[in-house]
């Protein structure tokens, strides 16, 4: 875990971006020094959990929930998944366990782990424009299709040869229909198209106005390209943000890996300044 983050770049580049400033980031309880006063916000698929070959195969690593859920306690509730995934997604893979999410890129949101999930605005993508981007999936055996109702993602890690084309035929589409509110979200062997009304950003920016979240010092680990909106928007709040994999924009540092950020998520639980009174 990059030596427990106690020395850690500052992370300012990005696709070609080469320059590295040198600074030295604080060990967890430094950087988070009070849960009660912190809202942590946790993309899932990269940054939680490891890739797998397809987005059925991942797997919540033994003892995992029950740090989400010792974190839900800590923060009195101002926990919450960002993710891409739906809802319905997320609570199958993190299943009995439900958490407050963001989903679908800021589509849905549950404010509390058993409270009804809500439209943040979001409206679905037109049937007809869904059923071309579909068609695109039978380039090649191994691209795999997920409908995730606001949002359509061609993944194509079992076809890497692909990623050209499904590329090629997604801006065919889009030239063919120039005026279609969408937005392409290229990601980690994963081409997805969404409505381009809503983003992970807006979503975390609706939760950040709700109970318990409202008036804390938002903290969010992200991974993809589809976390920058999240990444840019964390100096409005007043937060901090942090990438995985990868050196990212705007971030105050980052993780090699999900089983760094895990590891990091248990250390934050070791401070006892936020443990309950006896």
């Amino acid at each position: 875990m990059n030596e427990d983050l106690a020395e850690m770049p500052l992370e300012d580049d990005i696709a070609g971006e080469e320059e590295v400033v040198e600074e030295t980031v604080p060990v967890p309880r430094s950087l988070v020094p009070h849960l009660s006063e912190t809202a942590v916000l946790l993309d899932i698929d990269g940054t939680l959990l490891d890739l797998m070959p397809t987005p059925r195969e991942v797997w919540v690593p033994p003892g995992l929930s029950k740090t989400l859920n010792r974190l839900l306690q800590r923060t009195n509730g101002a926990l919450a998944l960002v993710s891409g995934r739906s809802l319905n997604d997320i609570d199958l893979i993190f299943a009995p366990d439900q958490f407050p999410a963001v989903g679908g890129h800021g589509a849905e949101m549950r404010i509390e782990p058993d409270s009804e999930a809500v439209a943040a605005h979001a409206p679905p993508m037109d049937k007809e424009l869904k059923r071309r981007l579909a068609a695109i999936a039978k380039l090649s055996p191994g691209i795999l299709l997920e409908d995730k109702g606001y949002s359509l993602a061609l993944h194509y890690r079992l076809a890497p040869h692909a990623e050209k084309a499904i590329y090629a035929a997604v801006s065919l589409i889009r030239a063919d229909l120039p005026n279609a509110p969408i937005e392409v979200l290229p990601g980690k062997c994963v081409c997805e198209i969404k409505h381009s009304g809503f983003t992970k950003a807006s979503g975390v920016r609706e939760l950040m106005t709700r109970e318990p979240f409202k008036g804390r010092r938002p903290f969010f680990i992200g991974d993809d390209v589809t976390d920058e909106s999240v990444f840019a928007i964390m100096p409005d709040l007043d937060g901090l943000a942090f990438s995985v994999g990868r050196r990212a924009k705007g971030v105050a540092g980052h993780f090699d890996a999900p089983s760094d950020v895990r590891e990091f998520l248990t250390h934050l639980l070791d401070d006892e300044r936020d443990a309950p009174l006896p």
